[in-house]
Parts: C-alpha cells; structure tokens; sequence
C-alpha cells in the first residue's frame, strides 16, 4: 500500500471528528489584501492550509507575504515555524516585493538579499546565477517547493516569478532536511496554490528592450461544497534583449488543484509546463575591452551580439507534475507526502567567445568557435514526513521523521566545431554576420545519474516558553555514475554515505528579541572525475557555526536581523584548464563575514527592505599552491543594497506611489592563479526607480527602472578570457486589473 493510500485510511476517524475544521480553516481567508493602498489577488490562505482546532493561523509559509514581511517560513525546518524561533539565516521574498522591483527573473528578485550574489555570469536569458555566502548555488542550491531543482551540465530548469507566491533563501548548510546541497544555502520558491476565495487578475507590460508580456492568474472554488479549489497562471513574454538580435521569449502555463475532503486532509496538484526561445546574451568576453580598455583604446559594445544572427539559438522545454499531501491523523500526528516528477530537455547551438582577441589584431578581433549541446532531464522526488506534537511531561516536542528519494538523469551531447578555417573572427567595432554553420563533431555523448536515498530526524524542543532548541541528524546513501558513449573505459561509478546534523538553539525575549546559535554540516556528492588525478570525484562537505538574532517588536511590523558565520567547505571543485571545464579537488574554502537586514511594512504605506553583506573568502593552505589564500574569482565579498516604496493613503494623491533603490557590489578577481597578474574587477553602484498608481477600480499601472544611470559594468569575470557584462538601463511598464 502506498504511503498516499494508508494516510488516507488512518486519517478517516480523525476527519469524522474533525468536520468543524475546515469552517476553521477557511474563515479568514477573504479577498484580496490591501497593503498601503495596494491589493493582491488571492490573498489570505491557500485553500491547502490545515488548521487544527484552538489555532489561531494568520500567515502559512506556502502562501503569500503580508506586504514586505513575513512571519513564518517552513524552509528551514520543513515545519510552519515562527521566524523569531527559526535559529538560522532566513529571508523572505514575496510577491508584492517582486511587483515593487520590478523583478522580472529569479535573479532580479532576489538583488535585495543579504548573502544572496545574483546575476554573477551577467545578464543571461538563458539561466539564473546565484552565489550564496561566497558559494555557488545555481546547481544544487535551487529548489521549488521544497524539492531540490538538479542543475548540471547544461541543462537547467529556470523558474518565471510570475508564477510564485514567495522566495525563500536560507543561509547555511541545510542538508539535514533537504540532503545533498551546497553548504552556503537554498533558494527555495513557492509557487502560487488555489484560494478559497474567488479572484481575478490580469497583467500586461513591456520594457525598453522590446520585450512584452501578458499574464494571468484566476483562482478559487470549483464546487459549492467546499472540497475542491483550483488556480490557473499564464504568461507570455516575447521580445528583445539588451543583445542585438537576440530576443527572449516564452509561454509558462500552471494549473493547480486542491482537494479537501474534510478539515484535517488536503491534497494539492501543482503542475507547470514553460518553452523558452533565446540565444546567449552573457557573452564570454575578454577582461581587456571590458573592464578596461583594450589595445586598441575600446570598449567591447555592450549590445553587440558575439554569436551570428543565423546562429545564436537556446530553447527549452520544461514541464513539472506534482503534489502536495498532508492529512492530520489527531491531535498528536500529521503525515505528509511531497513528490514531483520534473523534465526539461534544451538545446543550443551558439557561435562562443571564450578564446579572447585574434592575434595580431590590436584587440579588435574576437576570436570565437562553435558550440552545439543537446540534452535531456529526468528527476524524480519523493518526501514522505510524519511531524509529532507533544509534551513528554517537561519539555513540548514538534518532532520530525521523514525519509525521502530523488533520482536524476542526464542525457548529454555536447558538439563543437574547430575546422580548419573555423568560425571566422568578430570586428568588435564593424561586426559581419551570416556565417555559414560548421559541421560540428561531438566530443562528449554521456549518460550522467545520481540517485540519492536520505533518513532524517528533527526534534525542536522548547525547554521552556523562551528557550527552544532544534536537533536533528540524517543519513543518506548516494550513487553516482557518468557513462560516456564515446570512451566508454572512462565511465565512472560511485557509492557514497554520509551523515549530516544541526544543533542549534534560539531564546525569545518577550520585547521581540531572539538571539540564537546554530551548527550545521552539508555534504554533495559530485559527477564527473578529478581533472589531474583521473579518480571519481569525492563528495564536498560543509560545516557552519553561526551566531545572530532578529528582533521584532510586539505590535510591529518590522524585522531586524543580525548574523555572523564561520563557514568551510572541504573537497571543493577547483578549475584546473581554459573554458572551465576541467576540475581538480583538494583542501577547502572558508568563508567567514556577517548580514545585516531590515524589513518593514508600515501602516503609514512605507514599505522598505535593506541589507549589507562582508565576507572573507579564501582557498585554503592545504589546496593548490598556485591558489591557496587567494580569494576565488567571481566572488564580490562586500554587498549592500537598500529599497524603498511609499504609497499615499488618503487625501488628493491617495493610490499614487513611488519608490527606488540602491545596489551595491563590491569588487571582485578575474584572477586566482598566483603564477597570473591579479585582476581585478571594480566594485558598482546601481540605482533603481519606480512610481504606480492604483484606481479605486482594481486597475495598478505602474513604471519601473533597473540600472537607471545605464552603468556599464562587468559583473564577474572567471578568467580574463571570460568576464560578462551586467544589466543595462531597463525601463518596464505595466498595467494590471484584479477582481
């Protein structure tokens, strides 16, 4: 018997004493909310929400954010748990802060983050790029409803934030919970759930680039009974980038249903399907033209197309299937089943930069070839939770048992073509396109799997009704195997254990105060092989320790946070040859610093959130002697940013609103390598803008600018052959109407 079918039998006796509960549960959830003189659709509950009998529940972690703060999350603990008794570094995006910047992608809804590095490779319609604490979190630091999204090779799936209710990004390792991650943190997104009341909404824009967009989102009950709820968003987008000749477009469809038998069990369908057309718009661009002038006195156009406009392609289709059960067997007992199958297969076929100037051309030539992959995504997850709340006569217990499951496939075919003439040149000050395509020959076709079956155990005891601490450990078996079709004795195989735990503890103070500390481990297992000794790559491990607090006055509606950390990660991948393909593991990274955030809505229609960042991150003694103490490249160690939106509550200007922002980078090394001049990349400041309006009518319009002094910065380099080129000025108008 499934797991699904037994917690559906169980749970009948508790569901026939418990028929008042879903009138609990719904009560409450009325219309849209209004927050300053804005009002989102679908507010209140998700009709999914199980309340038990006595609770008063005013925010669930899978639904949406009361203007710019939020009170619970379930990311860190996998249960609904209070921020201020959550002892790690959590922040909180919701959709009305999306609205407000603006956000278009992951990457610019997360630019308000402390810890959070977004956009390091550029401007990119193809992906989204994140560094968490110093570290990489764009493979297996992305999640979606607390399933981890597998990015490796070059097939990553990519998330649209039309189509999320929240972005939660903890900090620090989390694989107690979640397995196999990186040990600077997650990205998790939740995407938008049926309502229990009826709503409306619809959204058109478009930006200073060319590219418009029209979107949906109409939910609520289906039936009279109150049983079955369901929610349906779309959108389109279609147009130009700040590249020549390369557009973005895409279609995102997702209906959802809920089912709600009684008031103790629900069941929740989340399905999503997206199709991308683009082309490369983070170019490899040399460090000479970029972040200072080359040769010649120039500056690489940062408009200017290093592919063809015969050849510069990227699609991709993507399509998740999944759902959500929960069903509360008493008092005592909840059971909970989480899966999804995920599928994405992508194709590009790009002429690339990568290989700096032609030589003898006074740096006016760039040189390129041609890139073509192929490939195919099959993930599978599974999460089955039972949660315990008791008293063992001293202490209360929310206790946590769960064993889960994931298996990923990768189907890979990675072509380039370097014929004798090869891909001809690009004048950088008079470009010729309509290249011909070279034949391409494939040099890598594997079959890449990773299978990971995890136990773990979570106890969150409150000693007293201050002092609460949180124990957990988790043991998880994992395999990985790479099987190359063209060199088929260089296939690899591999078996890993590994156990992980987190103890930590968070007092309460009744004025709002909650200092805490925690320890945490992280542990990754890795596909591929060691670039220099030719052996299966080691899984990486993390530990943190770290201290801080939040403090959020009684009455108020505002949150200061406050962490430090001390973090190492042993085993990472360290590139060892041109075009970052080749790794090599040995010694570990530290990264140790501290993050500052505040975040308000107030009454008055201000809403505001800031952050800084410092950290110091470092290779250590141990590693290559080429790079030991030298601080990887692409990694910015200072990050500050503040916004701000106000929105007049009464009198003649009532409904009309404005706001900005600032962002801060600090810089960063094109360079590691102590054999190599050390480069540097310069720090920037960007400004951000908005106004809006809202008719008493339903109708928002409103105009938002990114970039608005239209900077022209690089915002990482990897090498001094590989540096990209940030977001120019974008200027976005929308329009939107709810009922």
């Amino acid at each position: 018997m499934s797991l699904l079918a037994l917690t559906l039998s169980l749970g009948t006796a508790w569901a026939q004493a418990s028929t008042t509960l879903g009138e609990i549960a719904v009560e409450g959830q009325g219309g849209a909310r209004r927050v300053g003189s804005t009002t989102l659709p679908g507010g209140g509950l998700p009709a999914s929400t199980i309340v038990r009998p006595g609770q008063v529940v005013t925010e669930d972690p899978r639904g949406p954010v009361d203007g710019f703060v939020a009170t619970r999350t379930s990311t860190a603990t996998k249960t609904n748990t209070s921020l201020l008794e959550t002892p790690q570094s959590v922040s909180v995006i919701g959709q009305e802060q999306i609205r407000a910047t603006g956000a278009q992608t992951l990457t610019q809804a997360t630019q308000y983050t402390p810890g959070v590095y977004s956009g390091v490779f550029g401007n990119d319609a193809r992906l989204d790029w994140f560094l968490l604490r110093g570290f990489v979190a764009h493979d297996y630091g992305l999640y979606k409803d607390g399933l981890q999204l597998l990015n490796y090779g070059f097939n990553y799936f990519r998330t649209d934030p039309f189509g999320l209710e929240r972005v939660e990004v903890l900090r620090g390792p989390s694989s107690l919970l979640f397995g196999s991650g990186t040990p600077g943190g997650m990205i998790n997104t939740i995407t938008k759930r049926p309502t229990a009341v009826p709503f409306g909404y619809v959204e058109a824009g478009a930006d200073s680039f060319g590219n418009a967009y029209g979107g949906f989102d109409i939910g609520g009950p289906v039936d009279s009974s109150g049983h079955w709820f369901y929610r349906l968003t779309g959108i389109g987008r279609g147009g130009g980038t700040q590249i020549d000749a390369v557009d973005a477009d895409r279609i995102y469809i997702a209906p959802a249903l809920t089912y709600r038998p009684d008031g103790a069990t629900s069941f929740t369908l989340l399905t999503s399907y997206q199709k991308d057309w683009t082309g490369v718009t983070a170019n490899f661009l040399p460090y000479s033209g970029t972040v200072v002038p080359n040769a010649s006195g120039l500056f690489i156009p940062r408009s200017l197309n290093v592919g063809d406009t015969r050849l510069n392609t990227f699609r991709r289709e993507q399509a998740f299937i999944g759902y959500e059960f929960e069903t509360a067997l008493d008092a005592t007992w909840t059971i909970r089943q989480n899966a999804r199958y995920s599928f994405s297969q992508a194709f590009q076929n790009s002429f690339i930069g990568q290989l700096g100037y032609l030589a003898g051309t006074n740096e006016t030539q760039l040189a390129r070839y041609q890139f073509r992959d192929s490939s195919r995504v099959n993930l599978f997850q599974i999460d089955n939770q039972a949660q315990a709340d008791f008293s063992d006569g001293l202490f209360r217990h929310t206790a946590l048992f769960g064993v889960d499951y994931k298996n990923y496939q990768l189907h890979d075919n990675q072509a380039s073509g370097y014929q004798f003439p090869g891909v001809p040149a690009l004048d950088i000050v008079n470009p010729v396109y309509g290249v011909t395509p070279l034949p391409v020959s494939s040099y890598l076709i594997d079959k890449d799997s990773f299978q990971q079956l995890g136990f773990y155990a979570q106890d969150q005891i409150r000693i007293t009704d201050r002092f609460s601490i949180i124990a957990g450990l988790r043991a998880d078996f994992a395999s990985t195997s790479v099987d190359k079709q063209l060199a088929p004795l260089n296939s690899t195989r591999r078996q890993d254990q590994a156990l992980t735990y987190r103890i930590a503890g968070v007092y309460n103070f009744d004025f709002g105060l909650a200092p805490y500390v925690s320890y945490a481990t992280s542990f990754q297992p890795q596909i591929g092989f060691d670039g220099r000794t030719g052996a299966t790559f080691k899984p990486d491990n993390g530990e943190q320790i770290e201290v801080g607090f939040r403090y959020a006055p009684v009455g108020q509606r505002w949150i200061l946070s406050f962490a430090a950390f001390d973090l190492t990660r042993s085993n990472p991948l360290i590139p060892i040859a041109p075009f970052i393909t080749s790794f090599t593991q040995i010694g570990a990274v530290t990264s140790q610093g501290v993050e500052a955030q505040f975040v308000a809505t107030l009454a008055e229609g201000l809403n505001i959130t800031a952050s800084v960042t410092a950290y110091d991150i470092k290779y250590g003694s141990n590693t290559l002697p080429e790079v030991a103490g030298r601080t990887p490249t692409a990694t910015p160690q200072v990050l500050a940013n503040v916004f701000a939106d106000y929105t007049f509550q009464d009198g003649p200007l009532r409904g009309f609103g404005f706001g900005g922002g600032l962002r801060y980078v600090g810089s960063s090394y094109a360079v590691n390598n102590t054999l190599q001049a050390r480069l540097v990349v310069p720090e920037y400041l960007l400004y951000d803008a908005t106004i809006h309006y809202d008719f008493d009518n339903g109708i928002r319009a409103s105009l938002t600018g990114a970039n608005l002094g239209d900077d022209r910065f690089v915002s990482a380099c990897q090498d001094a052959s590989n540096c990209y080129y940030g977001e120019a000025r974008r200027i976005l108008g929308s329009i939107s109407y709810k009922w």
